[in-house]
């Protein structure tokens, strides 16, 4: 508490000198529903997914590309990390396209009025 008591804080006056506008109140709420918007496209799976199977299927790829015979001769004669590269790289690349051309939808904002849940 404060040494005057003319000062002395009561719930309803703390923020008493702050008068917000119905104008900036929903500039305020756009500008938040935007940056949730922009959060849920970063954070979107698909991009993390696609963006890791892309960076694996490289490494994979070229161990592939530079195995020695005696270790294609252990896998029955087949380049199993060329394959396995390759793979992962045709994911990766699933994911990325299908995040391109479906991008997160928005949340829709519900109409004034009615009841949130």
């Amino acid at each position: 508490m404060s040494e005057h008591p003319d000062h002395a804080e009561h719930p309803d006056r703390r923020h008493e000198g702050f008068h917000y506008s119905e104008e900036d109140v929903q500039r305020e709420v756009t500008e938040l529903e935007s940056k949730s918007a922009t959060a849920a496209r970063i954070f979107d799976l698909r991009r993390i997914i696609g963006g890791l199977f892309v960076l694996y299927g490289v490494i994979v790829t070229i161990t592939g590309i530079t195995d020695s015979q005696s270790a294609i001769d252990k896998a029955q004669n087949v380049n199993i990390n060329l394959w396995t590269g390759i793979g992962m790289l045709l994911l990766g690349v699933f994911f990325l396209v299908w995040l391109k051309l479906r991008p997160a939808a928005p949340q829709p904002i519900p109409p004034e009025g009615s009841p949130e849940e």
